[in-house]
Parts: structure tokens; C-alpha cells; sequence
């Protein structure tokens, strides 16, 4: 077990770790869409690269969700073949979110012999996921 302190600054490494090894600018909150981010977790128990749809307004939450479902075929066949749909996503603070996510599992932020798999899967699947953002952007904010 690591105390509070270790495990932050288990969690610090690997991020510093990550911007190192692959040093380029992700899309993530920039996406001009308000409530509507792109994000990696990393957690004692797995890795996730998602889209986020976290707005307090359940009706503009739903739209966007929405949205993103018309494109499910599309984001499966061209860019995440994994890709999972959650319109009630509930995060360890209890909110309640929309996601779509891929997840690896059988992982551990604390092990760092996990990290450069992790690393290269996060780049692997975030640039896609920009990819497919950036491709159909104009029609999700329409």
C-alpha cells in the first residue's frame, strides 16, 4: 500500500513520464464545446481514454450523447473498434457522466512496469480519438 503522498507522486511520475515520451499537444479540454472534453484516467486498476460529456444541464448532456451515437458505427469501424457508449457514467466521486471509452485493464498506475505499455496505448488511442473528433466536430456542435 502507498500512503496519499507516495501515490501522488506515483501519479506526477507517470504524467511527467507520459509528456516526455510523447511530447505533443493533446486536444483534451480544447475542444470548443463547453462540458465536452477528451481525457486519459489511469487508475490502480485500469487505463481509459475517453470523451467526457460531464455538463450539469441533462438536456445539452443528452444532445451531445446523442450525437455521438449517430456516429457509433463510424467511430467502431474507422477509429476504436472498442469504443464503449455510457449514457449514465458514474466516476469514483459519485457525478454522473456520459462517456465514450476505450479500456485496457489488468493495469496499475502504481506498477511502474505498466507505464510504457500504458503510454503507448494512451497515444495510440487518444490520437484516434482526436482524429475522429476533429473529422466530425462541425457536426457534433451543430
Amino acid at each position: 500500500m502507498y500512503s496519499k503522498e507516495e501515490s501522488k507522486k506515483l501519479r506526477q511520475e507517470f504524467w511527467t513520464s507520459f509528456g516526455k515520451n510523447y511530447p505533443r499537444k493533446w486536444l483534451l479540454y480544447n475542444t470548443r464545446i463547453k462540458d465536452f472534453s477528451l481525457k486519459f484516467t489511469f487508475t490502480r486498476k485500469i487505463a481509459e481514454v475517453s470523451i467526457d460529456l460531464d455538463s450539469v444541464d441533462e438536456i445539452m448532456r443528452q444532445y451531445y450523447f446523442e450525437k455521438l451515437q449517430s456516429l457509433q458505427t463510424i467511430l467502431k469501424e474507422e477509429f476504436l473498434p472498442d469504443a464503449v457508449f455510457a449514457e449514465e457514467y458514474e466516476l469514483e466521486n459519485g457525478k454522473i457522466i456520459s462517456r465514450v471509452y476505450v479500456t485496457r485493464h489488468g493495469v496499475n498506475i502504481h506498477n511502474k512496469k505498466d507505464w510504457p505499455a500504458v503510454q503507448a496505448w494512451f497515444a495510440e488511442k487518444m490520437e484516434a480519438l482526436e482524429r475522429f473528433f476533429l473529422e466530425y466536430r462541425d457536426f457534433i456542435e451543430s
